[in-house]
């Protein structure tokens, strides 16, 4: 998933300038009540785990599926599913199975007056190779994908749980991405096929959108990404603060970090102001997405409550601020 970094520099004024979307610091009584469950958070990524590696074409990856799709509707959402045969760079074709999990769609469905809805997003494949393992002969290995991957989903399953004491205004739609991270680095186009694919037939509008990807690794740290900052400056200020707002300034460090290939690409391309929740990770020797990007190591054990909650409560703060 995702290419290396490119480190950038933005003016400290293009964060704090936002166009005609601005948003005033929060009081004490603005600050969102609802405490999101690690914990739990922690388990739905124990549970996609248990089935395996949720590689293309394999049984975990199509009971998994069936799995997250469930989960979303045993939690009151309504689930869909976009299906379609896409190829892969090395020619080989696997079903895509985007899940699409909405919440409070039938107030949009019978209200004029429904504010536009929000786009949570999450890649929930693996990737089938072990690639930047330190170790050559585990290349061939798939990959488990507790944070790259299971992380992202865990907390917007969780999300989906508390979501109606959090009690926003707006629908709120929960993706997960198929096919992001089958992808080979000398082939621009080859990451995020799923997302891609779903945007060329999204007819829904929104009025943002967030990508959470690898969000419970240990020692994490979510700086501002050059992308997002392109083309939702606004959205970057507005989370950032609400992480200040809860408390979690030390994870959302007010900085850059680069430039990332992900799923909010075909998002942004869209129309759709995506921003994409990433870490990065600045000790030598240490890959900048954390040091079990891509590698056999990244499994529950690796996974921290602390980042999960981190995340999780900062986009329960952004939904209680602005609706």
């Amino acid at each position: 998933m995702k290419h290396t970094y490119l480190l950038f520099i933005f003016a400290t004024a293009l964060l704090c300038s936002c166009g005609q979307k601005t948003t005033e610091a929060p009081t004490a009584a603005d600050t969102c009540k609802v405490v999101f469950c690690a914990d739990s958070a922690y388990q739905y990524v124990v549970e996609q785990c248990r089935f395996g590696a949720r590689t293309p074409g394999s049984a975990a990856h199509q009971q998994c599926g069936d799995w997250i799709g469930e989960r979303f509707r045993a939690l009151g959402l309504e689930v869909e599913e976009q299906a379609a045969p896409l190829t892969m760079w090395d020619a080989k074709t696997f079903q895509c199975r985007n899940i699409i999990a909405k919440y409070n769609a039938q107030q949009l469905a019978d209200s004029t007056t429904a504010l536009t809805p929000v786009i949570i997003a999450a890649h929930w494949d693996s990737r089938p190779w072990a690639d930047e393992d330190p170790d050559e002969s585990k290349h061939n290995e798939p990959v488990m994908a507790a944070n790259d991957g299971a992380s992202g989903v865990a907390v917007m399953l969780e999300m989906a749980r508390q979501i109606k004491e959090v009690c926003p205004r707006r629908p709120v739609h929960f993706v997960c991405f198929d096919l992001e991270d089958y992808g080979k680095d000398d082939k621009a186009d080859s990451f995020a096929l799923g997302a891609q694919h779903w945007a060329q037939h999204n007819t829904t509008a929104y009025e943002w959108g967030i990508l959470l990807d690898m969000v419970g690794g240990r020692d994490a740290q979510f700086c501002y990404e050059g992308f997002s900052m392109r083309y939702a400056p606004w959205l970057v200020a507005r989370t950032w603060a609400a992480a200040q707002t809860t408390g979690q300034a030390r994870f959302f460090p007010q900085r850059d970090g680069g430039f990332i290939t992900d799923d909010h690409g075909p998002m942004n391309e869209a129309g759709i102001p995506t921003i994409d929740i990433i870490p990065f990770y600045e000790q030598a020797g240490v890959s900048s997405f954390g040091p079990t990007w891509h590698t056999t190591a990244d499994t529950p054990e690796n996974i921290s409550k602390e980042t999960l909650q981190a995340v999780g409560q900062t986009l329960f703060q952004l939904l209680h601020e602005h609706n």
